[in-house]
């Protein structure tokens, strides 16, 4: 893939590697910064749509915008020799970045982690064949330092996963529901995730029970008869409770005229005086 500008001094090495910092290989001073950046934008967005086009997707994955909100890493491969041009061309690229994900192992039990993902790959389709995809996967596993079955590959094509088998021996993918593949040995000698112990609480002090708690334990006193009796027992048993309730019910209220006499009495005397008038009026009569 050919631009119209110097693709060397935007990219540098053969393989260079760019992040959402989006920094250009080339060092021309401040006045050509802003040109190198925008040309790299340019490589970029260019690439992204050929691959794009390559899988028959709806729309890019990979873009200037897109490596700008994201922490993904580009490898991109680059022509040394020009292909017979002095301005260099572009031979593919490979994106990749990690991301936290639920898998599930042969068993079918859910497994969380956070592998490198392959997220886009693309090799120019004039160049493909040549070993510059290979070229492109062991630069970037030599620079993550990371064995090829530990990798999660999203969405991949039917070409990429004949790719993996031939020049890594990934025969046996574990697809997943969220479209990732991984292969066989992904979880082996995997080390568990520490699960840190509950803190404990710190020992509290022992605080003395407050007032209202001590009279809420003290022994109260019992009530007089009939007010301690249950209810609904003729003849219950006596109950201890609070005088309380009795006491704030009672209160100082008093029968007019007992002066302080029973008033269960009192009233058993008037009621007796009041009949014994009745039964004289009708006998005078």
């Amino acid at each position: 893939m050919e631009f119209p500008f110097d693709v060397a001094a935007v990219l540098g090495e053969r393989v260079s590697v760019v992040d959402q910092h989006l920094r250009p290989a080339g060092r021309r001073g401040p006045a050509h910064r802003g040109d190198l950046e925008q040309q790299l934008r340019t490589v970029i967005d260019e690439l992204g749509k050929a691959s794009a086009k390559a899988q028959g997707l709806p729309a890019p994955v990979t873009s200037a915008a897109r490596m700008e909100t994201n922490r993904h890493v580009l490898y991109i491969l680059r022509d040394a020799d020009g292909r017979g041009t002095t301005k260099a061309a572009v031979i593919g690229f490979l994106k990749v970045g990690y991301k936290k994900l639920f898998l599930l192992d042969h068993s079918g039990a859910h497994n969380e982690a956070e592998p490198l993902c392959v997220l886009d790959f693309y090799v120019h389709e004039s160049l493909q064949r040549h070993g510059y995809g290979r070229e492109l996967f062991q630069h970037m596993l030599k620079s993550e330092r990371l064995e090829p079955w530990r990798l999660a590959v999203d969405r991949p094509s039917e070409k990429l996963l004949a790719f993996l088998r031939k020049h890594y021996g990934l025969c046996h993918p574990i697809p997943q529901v969220n479209n990732f593949v991984i292969f066989e040995g992904f979880f082996s000698n995997r080390p568990a995730p520490q699960r840190r112990p509950p803190q404990k609480r710190p020992e509290e002090e022992i605080k003395p029970y407050s007032l209202p708690e001590r009279d809420f334990l003290r022994e109260e006193a019992e009530p007089p008869w009939p007010f301690n009796l249950t209810a609904g027992r003729a003849g219950g048993s006596p109950v201890r409770g609070s005088l309380r309730p009795f006491l704030a019910e009672r209160g100082p209220r008093r029968p007019a005229g007992t002066d302080g006499a029973d008033p269960i009495r009192t009233l058993n005397g008037e009621g007796e005086r009041q009949r014994r008038a009745s039964s004289l009026g009708r006998a005078g009569r």
